[in-house]
This record gives structure tokens, C-alpha cells and sequence, in this order.
């Protein structure tokens, strides 16, 4: 059933925003830049793919300053990239992997294998058995994570990230595939529509979802 519906939705979305998408790709076109950014993601069953994006960062973007990790005002975004980053709309692509078989609407989001690495093994082993999603829990919770990693007052951002974000995402992404249903499937799609419109308003995941996991008290003072 979520597959009919991943491919149902999926195409229902690409038809209905298709002018929005070929005006992103026109402006990112005629300022000089790539239209789409392929990266390889780990995806259901350990299986590698290419992740499809607007392009928002400079290129080899990765290979500098902090990497993978993107912070607030991080001076690799383009100017385009900062809104399309902040409205979520350069994952739009995405749809095109869902239809292809490698994403689902909701899932655990892709990571690359870096990302994928700083998971705990028990949670790699989890999240792998199900498709990775354009949202999902991970994506809702730290849909702000460049502001989250900027109130933090770590001097080492990166190591922030891998000692403690990284691993509670990946507790929050396995209680997803642990608690997967067709309920929570078509919750986690309106609630990823609600924080799109109303990005500001704070949710209380642990007493919305049953048995959410408690964050880290190093990192609850920044959420």
C-alpha cells in the first residue's frame, strides 16, 4: 500500500508543481550553475544510489570547510540556494526517485556514507530495511539543524554533529522503521506539510509519538 501511494503521490506532485520546477531550473540555469546535484546516498539494503537535488552549493562544495555538515550563513550556499534550502524546495527531485524505486515518500533520509557511518551499528543495521524518504521523522525534527549546530556553543561544530546529532538521528530514524505503519506513513506526510508552512511552530515529539527517544541532554538546551 505504500508503494501504490509513494507512486500515486509522487506523480500527482511532479504534475501539479512541474511550473515551479522548470523555474528553478531556468534560474539556476541562466546564473551559471548546474540545474541538478547527484550524490551517491545509502539506500534499502546497505544498496548505493544517486540522490537527485537542485543545486544549491558551490561545487566540490563537500571537499571544503566542514564537509557534508552545512551551517547557518555557510558561505558555500549560492544566493538561490538559501531559499531553496530554506523552503525545502531543492529536495523537490527527489520525486523522481521515489518513481524510480529508490526512495519512498516517507523513510529515513539518505545519507551519504559518511552520514550513514556516524549512526551507531544497531541503527545502520535497522534503518537499511526499509527505503530512504524525501521526509520522515529525521527531516521533521531537525528540519533546522543549520541553526541548531549555530546555537550550540561548541567551538568544534563537526565533532558536535558526530558525537551528538548524528546519533540521535539515527535512534529517531530506527524508531521509525520500528514503529512503520500506513498510520504513521500518512501522519509524518501532513506533519511534514504543517512544518513547511508553520516552520516556527515547535512541536513536543515525545508526547506526540509513543516511546519518541528522549534526546541527549547535550544536545535538548539547543533544540
Amino acid at each position: 500500500m505504500q508503494r501504490f501511494l509513494d507512486i500515486t503521490l509522487s506523480s500527482f506532485a511532479l504534475i501539479l508543481l512541474s511550473p515551479l520546477l522548470l523555474c528553478i531550473s531556468i534560474i539556476l540555469k541562466t546564473t551559471g550553475n548546474k540545474v541538478f546535484y547527484r550524490q551517491k546516498r545509502v539506500g534499502v539494503n546497505g544498496v548505493a544510489f544517486d540522490v537527485l537535488k537542485f543545486t544549491t552549493m558551490i561545487e566540490n562544495s563537500e571537499n571544503m570547510g566542514t564537509g557534508t555538515i552545512t551551517l547557518k550563513d555557510d558561505s558555500r550556499v549560492l544566493p538561490i540556494g538559501k531559499f531553496l534550502r530554506k523552503s525545502k524546495l531543492n529536495e523537490l527531485p527527489q520525486l523522481m526517485n521515489i518513481l524510480q524505486g529508490d526512495m519512498s515518500l516517507i523513510g529515513p533520509r539518505p545519507q551519504d556514507i559518511i552520514g550513514f557511518n556516524a549512526f551507531n551499528l544497531k541503527e545502520q543495521k535497522i534503518i537499511i530495511q526499509v527505503r530512504p524518504g524525501l521526509s520522515g521523522i529525521g527531516p521533521i525534527f531537525f528540519r533546522n539543524e543549520d541553526e541548531i549546530m549555530e546555537r550550540a556553543s561548541i567551538i568544534d561544530k563537526k565533532e558536535f554533529y558526530v558525537d551528538y546529532i548524528a546519533p540521535y538521528k539515527g535512534k529517531i530514524e530506527a524508531w521509525y522503521v520500528e514503529n512503520k505503519s500506513l498510520y504513521l506513513y500518512l501522519r509524518l506526510i501532513f506533519m511534514t506539510l504543517y512544518v513547511v508552512f508553520v516552520p516556527r511552530n515547535k512541536i513536543d515529539y515525545l508526547k506526540v509519538f509513543k516511546n519518541f527517544p528522549t534526546p541527549p541532554k547535550e544536545l535538548s538546551p539547543y533544540l
